[in-house]
């Protein structure tokens, strides 16, 4: 286990939406969606990658295909031709993470997954992230799969609150990863954050006897809702109805 800090008391006060509280007409990750978080009372949850030009921008995939109507890969192109795609053929469009942020302007806490893989580059990634939040005053933190995130920001931002995500289900390259030797401790989590469908096991709950904080994800229908609420102190969940 890593060295103990204590998480802040928000952290776990809210319930946070998987990608925003998005819905047919209002996409993942938009700017519609984080708004229809905040009204719900829901904190935010999203992911940032970085455009050609090392922009930090909200999007999840790593190919444009599934929420737009372009083709190829995310990383190909600058963030001004990024920020003018449109998703899931709707007026929002892919925004820049210092936009969000300025719409967000603290009305709700952020939990920022800041997307890898393997040969990603991370301190990139990282650097770019914490730059945009320099001036951001409103409750945040950042978590990642990949612990070298974590490590980036306990040496160079040390302040920032941390999470590892974890998952021992889902296979998208980092699949089992939070479990290898040296993972957590190279991560300097505050926080974990494991796919719901893996709890509970012996190390979340050895986690939570620490009064460390557990998350989990992604919380889909009242089955997983129930037992996210039995083995985790926070849920990031999907769906208006299970807000």
């Amino acid at each position: 286990m890593s060295e103990r800090r204590v998480a802040p008391e928000w952290l776990t006060r809210w319930e946070y939406a998987h990608r925003g509280l998005h819905e047919p007409g209002v996409p993942e990750n938009s700017i519609g969606g984080a708004e229809q978080a905040i009204a719900a009372g829901m904190g935010i949850e999203c992911d940032i990658q970085l455009s050609r030009d090392g922009v930090p921008m909200v999007f999840h995939d790593w190919e444009l295909e599934r929420l737009t109507e372009r083709q190829g890969l995310f990383a190909d192109l600058d963030a001004d031709e990024l920020q003018e795609i449109g998703l899931l053929q709707t007026v929002q469009t892919i925004p820049r993470f210092e936009d969000f942020l300025t719409v967000i302007a603290g009305r709700a806490p952020l939990l920022i997954e800041i997307k890898s893989k393997p040969g990603y580059n991370v301190t990139a990634s990282c650097s770019a992230v914490s730059e945009a939040l320099r001036n951001y005053s409103g409750e945040h933190a950042v978590m990642s799969f990949d612990p070298r995130v974590g490590g980036w920001f306990f040496k160079h931002d040390r302040t920032k609150v941390r999470g590892l995500v974890g998952t021992d289900t889902l296979d998208l390259g980092f699949r089992e990863a939070w479990r290898a030797a040296g993972s957590i401790e190279q991560a300097h989590p505050d926080f974990l954050a494991i796919d719901v469908r893996d709890l509970p096991n012996s190390i979340t709950s050895m986690w939570r006897e620490t009064g460390r904080p557990l998350f989990s994800w992604t919380v889909r229908s009242p089955k997983l809702r129930q037992q996210a609420r039995d083995h985790a102190d926070a849920l990031i969940s999907e769906g208006a109805g299970l807000a």
